[in-house]
């Protein structure tokens, strides 16, 4: 019961103060429409052409592949932190078989024809 009570009070808190701000910015915000405020922003321009365009899946895989890869270096620098210090050769070898299975990946999408952008 030690930590539950202060802890339903923050989260009782929270919702209130939630709950408040939606409400007084429901009640006291201003409420005349514009057509020119409604028009969607981007950056300064003039929309051009629909604004729910599909896009290519080629589009998804590359942001997909970035993202794996991006975290092959995330998962680098702690391992390149503690290397000397604490993982010794057994550290060595499990990192070069965590790249090793990454760069295979990379060549395996490359073959395949995942790295081009058409």
């Amino acid at each position: 019961m030690g930590l539950t009570l202060p802890l339903l009070i923050f989260v009782a808190a929270v919702a209130a103060n939630f709950a408040g701000m939606i409400g007084a910015s429901t009640v006291l915000g201003p409420k005349r429409r514009n057509p020119v405020k409604d028009e969607p922003f981007e950056c300064g321009s003039l929309p051009v052409g629909p604004n729910r365009t599909r896009f290519h899946i080629r589009f998804y895989l590359t942001a997909i592949l970035f993202l794996i890869f991006d975290i092959e270096v995330v998962f680098l620098y702690p391992w390149a932190m503690i290397y000397r210090s604490e993982l010794g050769a057994y550290g060595l070898q499990v990192m070069g078989l965590f790249l090793f299975i990454l760069v295979f990946g990379l060549v395996y999408e490359w073959k395949r024809g995942g790295m081009e952008w058409d």
